[in-house]
């Protein structure tokens, strides 16, 4: 009798032990192990984006939003202006964009694939020669501004003579810059031309005129631009002269008048800008969501130069450009 009710304590035991070990309470490894995917709100946002080829680096931008639980977004590609995307998802931590073929002068699709690791997206994309890109960004910096800015001495960045404190994009371009006149003339489908000093905030004045059918433009800090044109007509409001491309509209809008002299008095602090033309407010403290497709880099936080299109075709010139900095804060 003791015999056999130790053998049925020992059995009980034995099937208690294989129990415990099927019970789903024991697998406690894989449930340790697992990490939680990244929240769709921690993609949200707007983005500065760099798309890495074999030889160089393109600038772009990103916004995610989210509205009534649709994702969107919006994207500047290596040239051009923002513009909805057709396919954007997230899942298990994993994004997933789409660039059509027709804005991105390629064959197939630029399909991105991207992951959050910290503060920072980074994955691949297929390239339009048919190779493999990689891409990396950050969160856009807000570039707000507190306090009455104080402004430095007026700097005159062309001297009417000569190119002296510019760089063309392209050494061995066709096609370059020159002065006639005592006026600096853009080369039409040729290179850009870039300040050598960089400026953070500023008031710009610039006054050019434009051929007939002819366009350039003024990029400040290398990044965002204010459109100039007499070629446009049938573009929407922000793409035609006066714009901050792609994002602001002039309001009210005025008339392509080529042959005359004009000016541009810009002031940026921060990410907000007015411009006025001719003396009257076109563009109004409003905010530049993001950097225009042509930019130099999509590293909003830093200093940048004043560079003027000459990638676009026709000549515009340009007789006057005078910046005034702030002065550095004691702070």
């Amino acid at each position: 009798m003791k015999l056999q009710r130790a053998a049925s304590q020992f059995a009980a035991a034995v099937l208690a032990l294989g129990v415990a070990a099927c019970s789903p309470q024991a697998d406690t490894s894989k449930t340790a192990s697992t990490t939680p995917a990244v929240p769709v709100e921690s993609f949200l946002g707007r983005w500065d984006l760099t798309l890495k080829s074999s030889d160089k680096e393109y600038p772009s931008w990103l916004e995610l939003s989210q509205e009534n639980g649709q994702l969107k977004a919006v994207m500047v590609g290596r040239w051009g202006n923002a513009r909805p995307l057709p396919k954007v998802e997230i899942t298990d931590g994993h994004l997933k964009f789409v660039s059509p073929k027709e804005e991105e002068g390629a064959k197939s699709d630029m399909v991105f694939d991207g992951t959050l690791t910290g503060n920072t997206l980074s994955g691949s994309t297929s390239a339009p020669d048919g190779t493999t890109w990689t891409w990396t960004a950050v969160k856009a910096p807000s570039l707000k501004e507190s306090g009455t800015p104080k402004w430095g001495k007026p700097i005159a960045l062309f001297n009417g003579k000569d190119l002296s404190g510019w760089t063309m994009s392209k050494s061995d371009a066709k096609t370059v810059w020159k002065v006639e006149k005592g006026n600096l003339v853009t080369p039409g489908e040729g290179p850009e031309l870039i300040n050598d000093q960089k400026f953070q905030d500023f008031k710009l004045h610039v006054e050019f005129k434009c051929d007939p059918d002819s366009n350039s433009g003024v990029y400040l800090r290398g990044r965002y631009e204010v459109q100039i044109e007499t070629d446009s007509p049938n573009d929407p409001p922000n793409r035609r002269i006066g714009s901050v491309y792609g994002f602001l509209a002039p309001s009210p809008d005025f008339p392509r008048e080529p042959g005359k002299w004009q000016t541009y008095d810009i002031t940026l602090i921060g990410r907000i800008i007015t411009v006025m033309h001719d003396g009257k407010t076109i563009i109004d403290n409003q905010e530049i969501p993001g950097i225009t497709g042509g930019a130099l880099d999509s590293g909003e936080a830093s200093p940048g130069p004043i560079y003027l299109q000459g990638s676009e075709k026709g000549h515009v010139y340009f007789r006057k450009i005078v910046i005034t900095p702030t002065e550095p804060s004691n702070q």
